[in-house]
């Protein structure tokens, strides 16, 4: 596997974590001496563009945009002091999340129907940052260096295969797992408690209530028991067990009282979305929300209905659904954004734009109606107006490869053949693929009357390449 030994200290044992890109230790912190912060943030951003490269990323900007500002709803009320994140959303039905060094949070499709409500949720999320704030990744690297090299390797590439394929991934890890020392499971279970209890008082600065916690532990651990073949990976690189869950319950008691939330209509819609996308064929998907309307009418019942027949070419009957939504419901951004993703579906590209182009002015800068107007203009035959669109997201979102890589078609359809290079360089670099990087700045160079700019973007790019490349063959 390439990057290997990269990935022998970028992911230690069970969740690896991050906290900031400079060499200044934080007051109370004793484990920069082991490891720098920013070490720790090149180790984390090289890992990140191999997962890029390597795992399908979830293509649904509303799904993406709630989870984002979940992230960042938890990280304001977390212990973190560098609050330099990225999101990472897996197109995967497996439960699991996960944190690496440099800001990283991963998130797997499946997490969402994992939880039964917002509130576990979220429990999940503020975990994995107490994870990052903890800086467990440095404190486990001395032991890591000691005991388990090679294990570390194995279990790095096993969660990379559980990326793509949760069956295979699931039993890798429980292999390399199985195989440790019990010394080193108790190091581990140890920061699993302390991400427990900074993790439920980030829940708590946020207004969450702090026992959805230890319920999506228990339900884990129950799911456990019923199916020994399946566990998910969440499970196996974070061990759950009774006494574990009674110290969460213990520690939830004894935090300030937090109403159980009533799950928010976005997380309805986004859990919708989820379970149409997961669904084992759009014909089931269709047939199961077809009978939950005909029995109850309920929004998240219609909404179903919406999505699943945009899956099965049903588009009247789509808007039909969507209309008959209550108007608090219809009111909302992403039922509008879902009323465009008919028409794009549809091949209505006109209307698709003209909608977008009116939300884009209710709501201006926002990532999913850009997203989805850069889209519907491409559709359409518009580069240009969409290159527009697409350098707004990539200023505001500048590690979206998507929009990279949509970028990089616009300005092919524009006739601007040095810009699709120069895109194509910075989408290489964020996925890892340090090779096709050199590649297009060879045929950059190639092309005649280059602007002086051009000639110094290149020559930047060149160096970036290289330092990429070097990160990702970096030994600690």
């Amino acid at each position: 596997m390439p990057f290997l030994r990269l990935f022998i200290f970028s992911f230690l044992l069970l969740p690896v974590t991050s906290h900031a890109d400079n060499n200044l230790p934080i007051f109370g912190d004793t484990t920069s001496g082991i490891i720098s912060l920013s070490k720790e943030h090149e180790l984390g951003q090289a890992w990140a563009r191999s997962l890029r490269g390597s795992a399908k990323l979830l293509d649904d900007p509303i799904t993406y945009s709630y989870l984002n500002d979940l992230l960042w709803k938890l990280a304001s009320h977390s212990q973190l002091q560098d609050r330099r994140l990225d999101l990472i959303v897996l197109d995967n039905p497996t439960l699991n999340a996960f944190a690496v060094p440099g800001g990283i949070i991963g998130i797997h499709g499946g997490l969402i129907l994992s939880a039964d409500n917002e509130d576990e949720l979220a429990s999940v999320v503020a975990h994995e940052l107490a994870h990052l704030s903890q800086r467990h990744f440095a404190s486990q690297l001395e032991e890591a260096r000691r005991n388990r090299p090679f294990t570390l390797a194995a279990l790095l590439a096993s969660i990379l295969v559980a990326s793509a394929d949760g069956q295979a991934g699931a039993a890798a890890i429980s292999t390399t797992i199985a195989s440790q020392q019990s010394a080193a499971l108790a190091f581990s279970r140890q920061n699993e408690q302390e991400a427990d209890r900074v993790g439920m008082q980030t829940l708590v600065n946020a207004g969450i209530d702090p026992e959805a916690m230890p319920r999506m532990f228990s339900r884990l651990l129950r799911s456990q028991r019923f199916d020994q073949n399946r566990l998910p990976e969440f499970l196996l690189t974070h061990p759950v067990s009774e006494s574990r869950i009674a110290d969460a319950l213990n520690r939830s008691a004894q935090l300030p009282d937090q109403p159980a939330s009533k799950n928010s209509k976005e997380y309805e819609i986004i859990r919708t979305r989820m379970t149409v996308h997961f669904a084992k064929s759009p014909q089931d998907s269709y047939a199961f929300y077809r009978q939950a309307v005909d029995a109850s009418p309920t929004p998240t019942a219609l909404y179903g209905l919406a999505l699943s027949s945009i899956e099965t070419n049903r588009y009247q009957e789509a808007h039909q659904a969507l209309k008959q939504l209550p108007n608090d419901w219809q009111s909302m951004l992403y039922i509008k954004l879902t009323v465009a993703e008919i028409y794009l579906a549809e091949q209505n590209w006109q209307t698709a734009v003209e909608s977008l182009q009116a939300l884009n002015e209710l709501y201006p800068y926002t990532y999913t109606v850009e997203k989805l107007l850069s889209k519907a203009l491409m559709a359409q035959g518009q580069p240009a107006q969409a290159i527009r669109v697409m350098n707004n997201i990539k200023r505001d979102y500048p590690k979206d490869v998507d929009n990279w890589y949509l970028l990089a078609e616009a300005y092919g359809q524009n006739n601007e053949r040095m810009n699709v290079h120069l895109t194509r360089i910075e989408y290489f670099l964020l996925t890892g693929q340090t090779d096709r990087a050199n590649q297009q700045i060879t045929f950059a160079r190639r092309e005649k009357n280059q602007s002086q700019y051009e000639i110094a973007r290149l020559d930047q790019l060149e160096q970036e390449t290289k330092a990429v490349r070097d990160a990702m063959k970096m030994d600690i």
